[in-house]
């Protein structure tokens, strides 16, 4: 799917949290000790990475969104959102299956229906406010590598 470059960056976002669903799932498998940590860890990329993810869609698309007439593709995307919030709290033992299939689906709707309606029925402008946005609240992998000019080893 050719992706408006505008999106790119919350289309990225989908790769590793593919691979946190994978993870989330694999947990059905294994050991109680091991078990309890690595859904730690989940929670924890899961507050790192995908909340903010979650955010920057609630603060740009989302409205604009709402405003070109797509209000249940936006009650959709906000009820997926909560129902994440949700499962990534829940204690529950089969919460990193559920959560795990719940975000596979949830990336699977953004992609091929949420991105594609926004990229059929927004404006030029109003996309390219939403990348300006996206530009504006990404942070660097590594902050120090942002004020030092470079990945570190690389020729300064």
């Amino acid at each position: 799917m050719q992706r408006d470059p505008n999106l790119v960056r919350l289309s990225h976002d989908h790769q590793s949290a593919l691979v946190l669903a994978k993870r989330a799932r694999e947990l059905a498998t294994a050991e109680d000790p091991d078990r309890r940590a690595l859904w730690a860890e989940i929670q924890a990329r899961f507050a790192d990475e995908l909340e903010p993810h979650f955010q920057l869609e609630e603060r740009g698309l989302l409205p604009a969104l709402r405003v070109a007439g797509q209000q249940a593709l936006v009650e959709q995307t906000l009820a997926e959102h909560t129902e994440l919030r949700g499962l990534i709290v829940s204690d529950a033992p089969d919460a990193p299956a559920r959560f795990g299939d719940a975000l596979q689906a949830h990336i699977r709707f953004e992609e091929r229906t949420l991105f594609e309606t926004a990229q059929q029925v927004l404006e030029p402008a109003v996309l390219n406010e939403l990348g300006v946005l996206h530009e504006a609240a990404a942070r660097p992998a590594c902050p120090t590598t942002a004020r030092k000019g470079g990945a570190p080893g690389a020729p300064r």
